[in-house]
């Protein structure tokens, strides 16, 4: 049979990141393409030790629907840690669990985002969001990312055109290149965003894994008139297979969230909440975050000593300061085609996956000559072995 599939979906395609990890299955595949924290940092005995506590003590709490904004109790907590970073004014926002840092975006977008409005986004960035804003047939443009953030002239320019509701950025860490925007341009960016009436879906999944320089106060603590809209989640510092995130926005646009959310999943699971309210309550969460950034600064520093041990000396790299992500750039007149071949090559031949930089362009025919790396999922064995046999092969395609 033939499927007519909607126009809404139609012209979706599947994550490159996901073919790509088809191929991770092969044990024999050292993965540089996962997004996922370090096996090491999941508690994984601190989390047995409260679901055993959690089921002996509230299994019919947990067992039970519950109320869609979330668990009351963990969305107190996490209105509490927001507070003190300045993320959360309790005078006019609210927060909402959700399931995951990605149904936080998604719904964002569908509340705000009619058939042909604008969203621009950090050009490249993360796909699933980017998947996400289409799904609703939004006019999605890029805007040019530089190492310090977005390039604020051509943000400006993008919203002097008109239509734009919506700006997508992750100033942490970004996703895939590992780059942090400035303070500076964080100012310009929402200065800009509030006079031209455009909302900003702030998506900070990896700030707490800073690692070295100096923290960058949120976007969100300049919002005075509820503007921005805060995505965060604990997937990154606790498990992302427990499927727990959340939204900090102007009450008005959490009621909406509440009521798109509803037609979704009803309420994020109930167990999963009450697992990472009992994590908080009961461990030190500071204590926590140090263990996980010496995790994530050793293995960075690890795969970019290998990197520049091994690669060829034309490919430049980022130097992120925490998140999960490298972002390397082959050398000018290096096509897209000949990275994609790179990375089919890594992956086919040489049992090394990598993601090309095409996984994360706003448009299909956008020109991208970098690929993604990831260091916190491979063992320190397996990024020495293939950071060696990717500078081999990066040496064979682009020269010493």
């Amino acid at each position: 049979m033939e499927f007519k599939f909607s126009e809404k979906v139609s012209h979706l395609q599947a994550s490159a990141i996901r073919e790509i990890l088809k191929y991770s299955a092969d044990p024999q595949v050292i993965s540089f393409a996962a997004g996922s924290p370090a096996p090491e940092a999941l508690p994984a005995k601190e989390l047995e030790e409260l679901s055993k506590e959690l089921l002996a003590e509230e299994p019919s709490v947990a067992f039970q629907y519950g109320l869609t904004e979330g668990y009351t109790p963990l969305r107190d907590e996490v209105k509490k840690i927001l507070k003190d970073r300045g993320v959360f004014n309790p005078e006019y926002d609210e927060v909402i669990i959700t399931s995951g840092a990605q149904q936080a975006n998604e719904l964002s977008a569908k509340v705000l985002c009619n058939e042909g409005d604008v969203i621009l986004a950090e050009k490249p960035s993360f796909i699933g969001s980017l998947n996400a804003f289409k799904s609703y047939r939004v006019d999605l443009k890029g805007v040019t990312l530089e190492t310090d953030g977005v390039n604020i002239a051509e943000l400006e320019e993008k919203l002097k055109e008109g239509g734009v509701k919506l700006v997508y950025l992750i100033p942490n860490f970004q996703n895939p290149t590992g780059n942090t925007m400035s303070w500076e341009k964080r100012k310009a960016a929402f200065e800009l965003c509030k006079k031209y009436g455009a909302v900003i879906l702030e998506d900070n999944p990896y700030g707490d894994l800073r690692f070295a320089g100096e923290d960058v106060k949120s976007i969100k603590t300049l919002d005075t008139e509820g503007s921005v809209i805060y995505s965060g989640t604990f997937s990154k510092i606790l498990s992302p297979g427990i499927r727990v995130g959340y939204v900090c926005a102007h009450k008005d646009i959490v009621q909406k969230i509440v009521v798109c959310k509803q037609v979704a999943d009803v309420h994020s699971t109930m167990w999963s909440q009450m697992l990472a309210y009992r994590f908080l309550k009961k461990y030190d969460l500071d204590e926590h975050l140090a263990k996980l950034r010496r995790v994530y600064e050793h293995k960075t520093n690890l795969m970019l000593s290998e990197i520049d041990k091994n690669f060829s000396s034309k490919i430049t790299h980022t130097n992120p300061q925490g998140g999960l992500f490298i972002w390397c750039t082959l050398p000018e007149g290096v096509t897209t085609q000949q990275m994609v071949d790179f990375c089919t090559t890594a992956v086919k031949d040489y049992k090394v996956a990598i993601v090309p930089g095409t996984a994360f362009n706003i448009n299909d025919d956008d020109e991208s000559r970098s690929f993604r790396m990831n260091f916190s999922t491979p063992t320190d064995e397996n990024i020495i072995k293939g950071c060696e046999i990717l500078g081999k092969l990066s040496k064979e395609m682009f020269g010493e």
